[in-house]
């Protein structure tokens, strides 16, 4: 499985691979059997996608395995914190001392017909209309990153999570808070492009 971006930096690997079909995704060597109920009724390219992301593991840590509690993914042996992400053919994977979230969409202009559920308009006003989707999509991105270092079911990506104005020319510091009645904490965004995809992490 050929590496195609390395993010990592001092306190994380972060790497993206992207599908080869001549890679050997075996099953029955890369799933865990914990996992094996979970995924039987997944599309063909989503298995694809389950087992890239165990391939990655592998060559990281290969004694350890992804589990999941109430659908968040961690490691066994949990010595470090995972987050993991994936549309195909890409499938990437961060491994941190800290809490980590990174997410990967592909830029598609139907994001528009849904930014009501994500967002406010008062959250909107910095948006130019002729890149409307480079920045929803960013904004989804980073909100989604955020959910998977703080979330709760009771949480919405429209009411308790805010990315702060950006411009597209400075991506690696988007300041972005997740919050409550009791509570705020604030994180930094690092955004890349590639292809036609947009890679957000959030680092705690």
């Amino acid at each position: 499985m050929p590496l195609y971006r390395d993010f990592s930096d001092d306190n994380a690997i972060i790497l993206v691979w992207k599908y080869d079909e001549t890679e050997d995704l075996d099953i029955n060597t890369l799933l865990e059997p914990e996992n094996a109920e979970k995924v039987k009724d997944y599309h063909p390219k989503k298995l694809l996608e389950v087992l890239m992301v165990r391939k990655l593991l592998k060559g990281l840590k290969p004694n350890s395995k992804i589990l999941y509690k109430e659908r968040e993914p961690f490691l066994s042996p949990k010595d470090a914190e995972i987050s993991i992400t994936h549309s195909f053919p890409f499938a990437a994977i961060a491994i941190s001392k800290n809490k980590i979230g990174i997410d990967l969409e592909k830029f598609n202009p139907k994001i528009l017909r849904v930014i009501d559920k994500f967002t406010y308009e008062n959250e909107r006003g910095f948006i130019p209309f002729d890149n409307e989707v480079a920045f929803y999509t960013i904004i989804w991105s980073v909100k989604e990153s955020m959910y998977k270092i703080h979330h709760s079911k009771h949480w919405s990506l429209k009411k308790h999570y805010e990315v702060k104005p950006f411009e597209l020319k400075h991506l690696y510091n988007i300041k972005c808070r997740v919050h409550d009645d009791t509570m705020s904490d604030e994180f930094k965004a690092r955004v890349e492009f590639f292809d036609e995809y947009c890679f957000t992490i959030v680092e705690e």
